[in-house]
């Protein structure tokens, strides 16, 4: 029977593939234009469409290639992790999902189920609001739970984000009907999208898998041999308590805390608290994928950092400078869907005009127009109705341009010589309707740029929007790890508690968190989700609890807190950052779900006290604890509810250009004549700094797997790649003409020594001083600038589990801290 199937498939496929496809107009064979040589089906009348370069070129080889369903020796690849392996550990994982809602019970709440709770039924499922934190930005949650298992993830349609973003502008809904803590979800019938639930991104519905992944650890370690929990709070506590020496009576010195950005308010008190208790201790943070360029450009700009905010929907104009806000950005699912209702034009309206002319004549109510300058290609740049793609060094000099025709000189001609200075034109005419958006991986200069240019035009307060920072302690985080770096260098630092992050990985070379540098500090402990490289190089390693397993807090892109409220008990023996900083508290047992609502018990009864306080000026104040209490019971369940606390986004903020602004940007006086000069300089790679024969390299997170972090979950590895459908690894993008220059191809179909058909070159990668240990593999890439090499970060894990380890290249091994995104002067040789 399955013979059969697998024939009558083949016979079908032959038949398919050798009959012409169907054209427009139904034109019959004999109608159609002759084939070019070659036979392409491709190459007829009209546009040519394809999804390869190897497509478009129609090579026979290419077509052998694609012609064979299953490639020569395909099972005889040694892989140490083939897909076949991934469906195995993926089948271990959904057969822990089953066992973990019969063995594992919340411990504060025991109820017997004698009788059936009346909100549950067999075959349907709760959903509890909660969420998922990425660069501490949270993406609100509705999480659906069968019988007690996590099962599936949707975005949480109440949240302050996501209101009206499936409904017509304008339009609230209110509210969702249903019990203190979960919605009941008849499935099939009134799943939340039929109520009208928010997207979510792909790593959140990614992470459901990686809490039933059977290589999370699972016990706390000492110098990898397992240990209670009970050992490792005696070793804390005997290193805070002991006499004379220790870290009470120093006052903290030598401790040293290493987090990820934090946005949690909870977590930010608690880490309050102890720099309090301990005045000498320092608290650093660092992640690679952070917002210090557009911290320093708000510096630059304003003299403080600020957190911006856009309103795409009513936005006529976009200029994007190496912003991916459409998949790649705190806020992009709601960014992109307010893009997105602008992209419909007005029946019977004018057709869109070019860069030709130099004014449109458009009214307001149709459809957008996004504008892209970008070093590598996106997912928002092949949305752009006009793309640019320019080197890093380049850059500086096309904002510039921007800047001079649309602010800093109001006369230009009309006739512009500049594409970019027709731009401009397009945009000066719509001030207070457009938005200029610098991606978080350009330098502080064109942050600072962008944050002038929309002050100029009168977008602030229309479409952009500031308000204070989101995270808990906003520093530069580059500096903040350097300062550890230099401490430990120094001796000064003798206990380290790592929060978090994989810094032995990810950390810059320059500033890299190694063994000869972790081997000065004495008592080192690291609460991860894995025993990662990090783990490994420390005394102690704790598991973190997965965020379904968890309680905390954490704010939103625009500042709302966030509830994140666990749907299962730990199915291992994690913990969570609230239970680690506790040690370093007198109530050090406390637990995660008490720790948070006393936190907001707390918090709320400030909010009473000071909005009744001003009704008492003159009389004796007196506060109801009863009232209090009961006020805040029914406040926290609608909390748990909604999945939020409401009235916590950050309030907007008035900010103003330094008058010096420009000044400071370029290093020298202002302009005359200009209203701010005309910026330049600064530490961006500049034009012409390239010496001969090399190139510059842009680093960026890869869209499937991030900073690395979620390498071992094998949804994300199957993902295929935006533009380029690579999957399970990770390349060089370089352009056409940069390969040539090579002498390097993408076509290549010889057999490697495994007996595989490799049909890429490769290359050997070096950066100053530094060189890849792997082999670098080239993709050619439409798009791409020339003598610009693009490699992505998050590979080449070494302890990242079994189906990420030894997966593609380490990009962080040439990535330095004073150039993290963009870099000059690489060097590359062919293997």
């Amino acid at each position: 029977m399955d013979n059969d199937r697998h024939i009558n498939f083949k016979l079908l496929r032959d038949r398919i593939l050798s009959e012409p496809p169907a054209v427009a107009g139904g034109l019959s064979p004999s109608d159609q234009p002759p084939a070019t040589a070659g036979g392409s089906d491709l190459a007829r009348s009209g546009k040519q469409y394809w999804r390869s370069l190897e497509e478009l070129a129609d090579s026979p080889v290419f077509e052998e290639f694609v012609q064979r369903e299953f490639p020569q020796q395909a099972e005889e690849w040694n892989d140490p992790v083939e897909r076949r392996t991934f469906l195995k550990l993926m089948g271990a994982s959904l057969a822990l999902a089953g066992l973990s809602g019969c063995v594992i019970q919340p411990p504060e709440k025991v109820i017997p189920y004698v009788k059936q709770p009346e909100e549950e039924t067999p075959g349907r499922g709760l959903w509890f609001a909660t969420a998922f934190s990425l660069g501490g930005i949270a993406t609100p949650l509705l999480a659906r739970s069968n019988e007690g298992r996590p099962t599936k993830l949707e975005g949480n349609p109440d949240h302050p984000n996501n209101r009206n973003s499936v409904s017509e502008p304008g339009a609230d809904r209110g509210p969702r009907a249903g019990s203190p803590r979960g919605v009941v979800d008849a499935m099939g019938s009134s799943a939340p999208n039929d109520k009208g639930a928010t997207a979510t991104d792909i790593f959140s519905q990614a992470s459901i898998l990686t809490l039933y992944d059977p290589d999370r650890s699972q016990t706390p370690l000492y110098r990898g041999e397992t240990r209670p929990w009970s050992q490792f709070v005696a070793e804390i506590r005997g290193a805070i308590d002991k006499e004379n020496d220790g870290l009470k009576a120093r006052k903290g010195a030598g401790l040293r805390f290493l987090t990820e950005t934090i946005t949690s308010p909870t977590l930010a008190a608690q880490m309050k608290s102890i720099l309090a208790d301990f005045p000498e201790a320092k608290w650093h943070q660092y992640e690679p994928v952070n917002r210090d360029n557009a911290r320093a450009g708000a510096m630059m700009a304003f003299g403080q950092p600020v957190n911006t905010i856009y309103d795409f929907s009513k936005a006529d104009r976009i200029l994007s400078l190496g912003s991916d806000f459409l998949a790649a950005m705190p806020g992009t699912l709601r960014y992109a869907r307010d893009f997105a209702g602008r992209r419909r034009r007005v029946p019977g309206g004018p057709v869109s005009v070019t860069l030709d002319t130099e004014h449109s004549t458009e009214p307001a109510d149709l459809m957008n127009r996004l504008y892209v300058i970008e070093n590598t290609p996106t997912i928002t740049g092949a949305n752009a109705d006009h793309r640019f793609a320019v080197k890093p060094s380049e850059m500086l000099n096309r904002v510039n341009d921007i800047w001079r025709h649309a602010i800093a000189d109001k006369t230009v001609p009309g006739t512009i010589s500049s594409v970019f200075g027709r731009v401009a034109t397009d945009l000066r005419p719509r001030g207070g309707a457009s938005i200029v958006i610098a991606g978080n991986d350009q330098p502080p200069l064109i942050h600072a740029l962008a944050h002038a240019i929309n002050q100029e035009l009168g977008n602030v307060g229309k479409t952009v929007f500031y308000t204070d920072p989101v995270e808990a302690n906003s520093v530069d985080q580059t500096q903040s790890l350097r300062e550890l770096v230099n401490d430990i260098d120094g001796g000064k630092v003798d206990t380290l508690i790592i929060i978090g992050g994989n810094p032995a990985y990810n950390t810059p070379v320059d500033l890299r968190l190694d063994f000869n540098r972790l081997n000065k500090v004495k008592l080192r402990a690291h609460l991860s989700l894995y025993n990662d490289e990090t783990s490994e190089l420390c005394h102690w390693h704790i598991p973190a609890t997965h965020y379904l397993e968890s309680w905390s807090d954490a704010r939103s892109y625009d500042g709302t807190v966030t509830i994140v409220q666990p749907l299962i008990a730990p199915l291992y023996e994690g913990k969570t950052a609230h239970e680690v900083l506790a040690l370093f508290s007198d109530n050090y047992d406390r637990k995660p779900y008490d720790i948070v609502k006393d936190f907001w018990r707390a918090e709320r009864d400030r909010q009473l006290i000071s909005a009744i306080r001003p009704q008492f000026p003159t009389q004796p104040f007196v506060v109801n604890d009863a009232n209090i209490a009961f006020d805040f019971e029914s406040w926290w369940r609608k909390c748990l509810h909604d999945g939020f606390v409401p009235n916590t986004a950050q309030p907007t903020k008035t900010v103003s250009l330094k008058s010096d602004w420009a000044a400071s940007l370029a290093g020298t006086s202002p302009t005359p004549g200009s209203p701010a000069g005309q910026p330049g300089g600064g530490g961006a790679v500049r034009e012409g700094s390239n010496a001969s024969g090399s190139y510059e390299l842009v680093f960026r997170t890869d869209p499937s797997i991030y900073d690395g972090r979620f390498s071992n979950n094998g949804w994300l590895q199957e993902l295929p790649k935006p533009l380029t459908k690579i999957t399970w690894d990770n390349v060089a993008l370089v352009s056409e003409k940069t390969a040539k220059d090579l002498g390097l191809s993408r076509q290549n179909y010889e057999q490697d020594k495994k007996g595989r058909e490799a049909y890429v070159d490769t290359i050997k990668l070096t950066h100053r001083d530094q060189t890849i240990s792997k082999n670098v593999p080239v993709w050619v890439m439409p798009g791409q600038p020339d003598d610009v090499i693009t490699v992505h970060l998050g590979y080449g894990r070494a302890r990242a589990g079994r189906v990420g380890d030894t997966q593609g290249f380490n990009a962080y091994e040439i990535r330095y801290s004073d150039e993290p995104w963009n870099a000059s002067g690489a060097t590359v040789s062919k293997t």
